[in-house]
């Protein structure tokens, strides 16, 4: 070999080796680019288009009652969805506990598919062959738990299941108006859902399984991304029982009566604490379209009513707390009494009477208390009003709540109104209050003139057992003195003795104390007549108020007077005496003049 041959032989060699190298220093540059700069991403990418991403549900909260009755729960549903361009024959275990396959073909699937759900398998199919080259079709939006069990154990491969929530209530109506209900999408609309939902909703987490060519999940690939959080539990201060009761002896009444509607509140004297807040009518939750629109939330939070005379027990207590007036004071009250540009009259004609304060309570006098109030001056009387938190709405917080009306909205003080207003504010006119505000106002006289916040929620109860949101420890706000409270009590027990409604309010064994109220309702532009709500408020027993009751029933037809809601004032109370075994009156009542 000469030297130039093996020069040249030299260069290709050397020439090969350089080749080589920057070929594999390529490969090596794009293998670290693959997988050290690029790896995540790749990877991401490569886990995307191999792996399915599931929602895991964090479940809702349930609503309970006070003794953990549940009045809402969420329970699962399933979506059954399918893969039409995989539907074909497959094997399965044969089932009789060999090792075993068996072949089915796509018509007996969809054939046992069929019977799980109760169609009728050319439905199954259809939907199947709308376009054989989809991956997706919609078999059924919500199945049950029992027929989601049923399909599984089929084991179609070309079948997919998405789990959802559904809200249901297992007590239908009672206390459908407290409750509340969701929406189709799950989103609260209405009730404690709406008010709690910050407790209740839970939070959704995620997996992402691996899949193969063929779609299947790769067992054993799944990875929690998010943990799912449940919601918390909300207790209610209600008794299912006794909210049950209500709604059945309210609807009678106001069917009765001829009425549109009516309310029945039921407080604790010594919490302030809901037992019941019927109505009717009222909303079942699982049925929303079944029931009127108007009628679809809480209107013991949400409707003020100018509520005529059970409101006299509130002014009473005022001017005898103020050292005004007591029991007998004495009054000459004519059928018509005039002040400035004040026409005012009673419900009946009569000669003046010669009354003290307590026959005013039990003949529910307007020109009486209107002339009983003059020893109190307009600034004092509105200052009793804020104290019982008249005005104000109630520390429920409850979604749609109203504060009600003491003042109307263009006048920023009492002095400001006119003489007809200030005199019909004595009696109930002319100011609005909700039923839970005058169920509390009775309260707060009930219980020694201590006013407790009102309560419907016992907080938000979490998995732990841990409970948040509880209301705060409070001994209360003592709006009148316990001898004014004590006396306006005993002024009210002649109303349940030798008042009109007398015969109607008697619970055997009990002293009960209680006032009528009818008020003329207005037509909203300030006009009255033709419309009249008409109630009943008190409290049992009268010698150690426990729990207070107060009833409206609005627009009745047969009967106008207190006496509409005195038959349901008596039922419940005598059922909530019953229900917490209160123990029968052993004091005699006091035994106050009414006349001089």
């Amino acid at each position: 070999m000469t030297a130039t041959t093996t020069r040249t032989t030299r260069g290709r060699v050397t020439i090969a080796v350089l080749i080589i190298v920057a070929v594999v220093s390529v490969f090596v540059v794009r293998l670290v680019d693959i997988q050290i700069v690029q790896a995540d991403g790749l990877n991401a990418t490569s886990l995307a288009s191999r792996s399915d991403s599931t929602v895991t549900l964090g479940t809702r909260g349930d609503i309970v009652d006070a003794n953990g009755v549940v009045l809402a729960t969420s329970i699962l549903r399933y979506a059954i969805e399918a893969d039409p361009s995989a539907v074909d024959e497959f094997t399965r275990p044969a089932g009789d506990g060999s090792e075993d396959e068996v072949d089915v073909s796509a018509e007996q699937a969809i054939a046992e598919l069929a019977a799980a759900m109760g169609l009728d398998p050319a439905v199954i199919t259809a939907i199947l062959t709308a376009d054989e080259s989809s991956r997706y079709a919609l078999i059924s939006k919500s199945v049950d738990v029992t027929t989601y069990n049923a399909i599984r154990a089929l084991d179609i491969p070309w079948l997919y299941y998405k789990a959802d929530q559904s809200r249901t209530y297992p007590d239908g109506s009672v206390a459908g108006n407290l409750v509340g209900f969701v929406g189709d999408d799950g989103a609260a609309l209405a009730g404690t859902e709406l008010t709690q939902d910050s407790c209740l909703a839970g939070s959704n987490g995620s997996e992402i399984t691996e899949t193969g060519e063929d779609g299947v999940a790769i067992p054993g690939s799944t990875v929690t991304v998010t943990d799912a959080v449940d919601g918390g539990d909300v207790q209610l201060t209600i008794n299912s029982d006794l909210q049950y009761f209500s709604q059945e002896a309210l609807a009678q009444r106001v069917t009765e009566v001829g009425a549109e509607s009516g309310t029945v509140v039921v407080t604790e004297v010594k919490t302030g604490k809901i037992l019941a807040a019927a109505e009717y009518p009222t909303v079942d939750p699982n049925n929303i379209d079944g029931t009127d629109p108007a009628y679809r939330g809480a209107k013991v939070f949400s409707d003020p009513f100018e509520p005529g005379s059970t409101f006299k027990s509130i002014t009473a207590a005022s001017l005898i707390d103020a050292g005004v007036a007591t029991p007998n004071s004495q009054v000459l009250a004519p059928y018509e009494y005039r002040s400035g540009d004040a026409v005012i009259h009673d419900s009946f004609f009569h000669a003046p009477m010669r009354w003290t304060l307590t026959g005013v309570i039990e003949q529910s006098s307007n020109t009486g208390i209107s002339m009983l109030s003059n020893n109190m001056s307009v600034d004092a009387r509105w200052d009793y009003m804020n104290r019982f938190h008249l005005g104000t709405a109630t520390e429920v917080g409850f979604v749609g709540e109203d504060s009600g009306d003491i003042l109307p909205g263009d006048v920023s003080g009492p002095t400001q109104l006119d003489d007809q207003t200030i005199y019909n504010t004595t009696f109930g006119q002319g100011l609005t209050v909700t039923a839970v505000q005058m169920a509390s106002a009775y309260q707060a006289i009930a219980n020694n003139g201590v006013r407790m916040p009102v309560q419907l929620f016992e907080g938000c109860r979490h998995d732990d057992g841990t409970v948040t949101d509880a209301p705060p420890a409070s001994t209360g706000e003592q709006v009148i003195s316990p001898q004014a409270a004590q006396e306006t009590v005993h002024m009210m027990e002649s109303v349940a003795t030798t008042g009109y409604a007398a015969s109607a309010l008697k619970i055997p064994g009990y002293r009960v104390s209680a006032k009528t109220g009818t008020a003329e309702m207005s037509d909203g532009s300030g006009a009255y007549g033709g419309a009249y709500l008409t109630s009943m408020a008190g409290m049992a027993p009268s010698d150690d108020p426990q729990y207070v009751v107060s009833v409206t029933i609005r627009k009745p037809v047969t009967i106008t007077s207190g006496l509409a809601a005195a038959p349901v004032f008596q039922k419940v109370l005598s059922q909530v005496l019953k229900t917490y075994r209160v123990q029968p009156s052993t004091v005699p009542a006091p035994d106050l003049p009414t006349t001089y």
